[in-house]
């Protein structure tokens, strides 16, 4: 495996000044190509601070951040969106879906910004819906359908245009039980595809699934270490 993500002493620091915050306090992790993470972190710990900076969806106060062997620390906007769309599937609590537009149509909105012809993407976007089995629901709508099958919708649509990273953020946070396990269950085969899947959660039993736990508090690393239920090893 070699290096896909790569944070080296980054901050994030908000209201610079007397009543400056840090949401992130010096940071440094490396994720490996192919590697299964949790980040772990109660609420204001800077887990979702740390998820805006791997998604690029927040650029940092301090620090660098190598994406692929590529500094994105500094990037314009349009760079950065660039490289939202065609590096890293999202996968968030909310589901996102558009409303009026049925199960295919949702999964096929990420490949229409790419470019990809209208036959291509309806191809992929079924192919995406059938991995994660709602082969026979393509054509509902979110209102038709179950808060688990919304959420594997935008597992299908995440994966869709085949990026090499899963970034899910509290992916089965709405979920029962139920649909936790399948979603689990999706997250789990699209690492073993060879995906690096990367979950942000507050939930220890959902952190228990990956290989490996990074924890956060107060906007720093306190743990790293890789899960004995996964590994059969001790923390390190």
């Amino acid at each position: 495996m070699s290096a896909l993500i790569e944070i080296r002493d980054m901050y994030k620091i908000y209201n610079p000044g007397e009543n400056e915050v840090y949401a992130l306090d010096g940071v440094s992790l490396t994720i490996e190509e192919g590697e299964f993470v949790a980040v772990i972190g109660h609420s204001g710990s800077g887990k979702s601070t740390l998820m805006n900076m791997m998604g690029c969806l927040d650029t940092p106060t301090e620090g660098t951040y190598l994406l692929n062997g590529r500094d994105v620390s500094g990037l314009t906007d349009n760079e950065l969106s660039d490289i939202r769309n065609e590096e890293i599937g999202f996968i968030f609590q909310g589901f996102n879906l558009i409303a009026n537009l049925d199960a295919l149509a949702n999964v096929e909105l990420p490949l229409i910004y790419r470019g990809i012809d209208r036959h291509t993407r309806r191809e992929v976007a079924a192919e995406s819906l059938e991995l994660v089995g709602l082969g026979e629901r393509m054509r509902h709508k979110p209102a038709q359908m179950s808060g688990g099958q919304q959420q594997r919708v935008a597992v299908a649509r995440a994966i869709a245009a085949r990026p090499p990273v899963i970034l899910a953020d509290e992916p089965t946070g709405n979920l029962d039980s139920r649909s936790t396990e399948e979603i689990l269950g999706i997250l789990k085969e699209l690492h073993r595809s060879g995906r690096t899947v990367i979950v942000i959660t507050h939930d220890s039993e959902i952190a228990a699934q990956a290989e490996r736990v990074i924890r956060i508090k107060d906007g720093r690393i306190t743990e790293d270490y890789k899960n004995s239920v996964q590994e059969g090893t001790e923390r390190c």
